[in-house]
């Protein structure tokens, strides 16, 4: 079950980034930031009419990467937007004029220019030649980690997620740079895209020791050779997308290294769902309870755990080149993600003055599969109403659960009179008129997987705030009945107990009779309940 408020935690995809969170820094913090580029060094392999174009149109530190595709128009793509470098198309004499002036290509297909940290891919045809480059600009970017260098010094492993394109490579590269002043630092460089093209590594890199790979298929091997051979401190390894690659990565991590590593995706719940890298959190793998143990639980018998402990200690979310998402227990994180949960991650970012600015994470109050659910025994004061907009699910079955809570639940029809939305999954992903006018509204829209009370019940939990203790659904039941004994000794006349199966029954029967009570079982199954009351 997922209970989380969507339109609460900034973790969610639903929301969108702030508007100063933009892609580009703005102008006052591009000052603080120091960056180099060697930008020349690659305009200088172009055409000569690309080039002139190119030095025109770039204006500022917002160059992505230029586009050459045979027959093609040539296109240069910058942070906001692109354009058109000529009214030609590209020619073959064109491509062979860039490849003639840039290092060899690798096995995949990757090549540079000495010194610098520009990489130039290409695109071949089915006889090998070169029908296409890309040539991405490599910059240097001094005080990119400022915003988590106190995770970075703290000694954890750390995995850096995020789309391509988002700045991975130049976060880690700055990391190895200032990790390096006081720890043995090497890098594995795969592409030669941390520490440049050629022998000699890019000053950017600091007293850092590089590491190259003949070939991508090779990157494990050479992560295994670094800690054996030259005794780091701390490993950086860019782009881990190979099962064998987190394996060696794990095997880092054992061995006491400190491992900082990026890979592709958005968020720790993506990571989860690759089978390749799942590793890397733990791995995930299905797992039969017993009979008990599942009622102890209340959940299902066969359920989703993590397998092993994380390789990475922290994951960080790149958002955004200004805003980032940080797990920092990515055991706890995935286990609640497996319980159908999410905890809730610590955003960071730097604000409008270039300030960096950290929001931890709420805890939220642990769901009715860690432990039944029981109201404080003794409130300091009465709990408000909650008035709730019950959109797809069971309204009887919600009923059912406030009542089994005593929780003060109030149904309203009217969207303006709510004060949180209970829905379903697939409702909210369909994201009908009512879920968007509450997004908007700024109205909390709890979730559920299934329209069951027990899942109902959790979700209550969470809005109410209630305390969760470390026991079995068995052990609610009970209470249940030990506090209608105590009524019914007090002088109710008599006290209908909350639908349970047959085990369950029989077990708040004895009860009755310990204390001297009649009980009877009323109703049909499921709906079978015990009613307690004097002779």
């Amino acid at each position: 079950m997922t209970n989380e408020p969507m339109t609460n935690w900034p973790i969610s995809d639903a929301q969108p980034t702030p508007d100063y969170l933009t892609t580009r820094p703005p102008d006052h913090l591009m000052q603080q930031l120091k960056i180099t580029d060697d930008l020349e060094a690659l305009l200088a392999v172009l055409p000569p009419h690309i080039e002139r174009v190119l030095q025109q149109a770039n204006d500022g530190d917002d160059l992505l990467e230029i586009v050459l595709d045979l027959g093609r128009q040539p296109e240069a793509r910058f942070v906001n937007h692109e354009i058109t470098l000529s009214e030609n198309e590209v020619t073959e004499k064109e491509i062979e004029h860039v490849v003639s002036r840039i290092g060899e290509f690798d096995a995949d297909n990757r090549a540079g220019i000495e010194r610098t940290l520009h990489r130039i891919s290409a695109i071949r045809n089915r006889k090998g030649g070169i029908v296409g480059l890309t040539c991405r600009v490599g910059r240097a970017v001094y005080g990119t980690i400022d915003i988590i260098r106190d995770i970075i010094e703290s000694g954890k492993s750390i995995l850096l997620l995020g789309r391509p394109g988002v700045g991975k490579t130049t976060m880690l590269r700055e990391t190895a740079r200032v990790l390096a002043e006081k720890k043995r630092v090497v890098i594995v460089d795969t592409s030669n895209e941390i520490a440049g093209d050629g022998d000699i590594p890019h000053p950017a890199i600091g007293r850092a020791r590089r590491m190259q790979v003949a070939t991508p298929s090779l990157q494990h091997e050479v992560m295994i050779e670094a800690v054996e051979n030259h005794m780091p401190e701390v490993i950086i390894i860019d782009e881990i997308g190979r099962e064998l690659e987190a394996v060696a990565a794990r095997t880092i991590a054992e061995r006491g290294v400190q491992l900082i590593a990026t890979a592709h995706g958005n968020t720790l719940d993506n990571l989860m769902m690759n089978p390749t890298l799942a590793d890397l959190v733990g791995g995930i793998q299905s797992v039969t309870l017993s009979d008990e143990e599942a009622r102890r639980r209340g959940t299902q018998k066969s359920i989703l755990e993590r397998k092993a402990p994380p390789t990475f200690d922290v994951v960080v979310e790149i958002q955004d080149r200004q805003c980032l998402a940080v797990h920092h227990n990515v055991a706890a994180a995935v286990d609640a993600i497996l319980r159908g949960r999410s905890l809730p991650a610590g955003i960071r970012y730097r604000d409008e003055q270039g300030e960096v600015q950290i929001e931890e994470a709420t805890l939220p109050p642990p769901s009715l599969g860690e432990g039944p659910i029981r109201p404080p025994s003794k409130p300091a004061a009465p709990l408000a109403a909650l008035r709730v907009y019950p959109y797809g699910i069971a309204r009887n079955r919600l009923e059912q659960a406030a009542s089994r809570l005593h929780l003060p639940v109030v149904m309203v029809d009217d969207l303006d009179k709510a004060e949180v939305i209970i829905t379903l999954k697939p409702y909210y992903r369909k994201r009908p008129r009512v879920i968007a006018d509450a997004e908007e509204g700024g109205i909390p829209i709890y979730v559920l997987r299934s329209n069951t009370i027990k899942q109902m019940q959790s979700c209550l939990a969470d809005v109410f705030g209630l305390e969760v203790e470390a026991v079995d659904p068995f052990a609610l039941a009970m209470r249940e009945a030990q506090e209608a004994i105590q009524k019914v000794l007090a002088g109710t006349g008599s006290v209908n107990l909350s639908p349970q199966n047959a085990y369950i029954r029989r077990h708040q029967h004895q009860m009755a009779r310990q204390a001297n009570l009649v009980s009877h079982s009323y109703g049909k199954e499921p709906r079978r309940r015990v009613r307690i009351y004097r002779e």
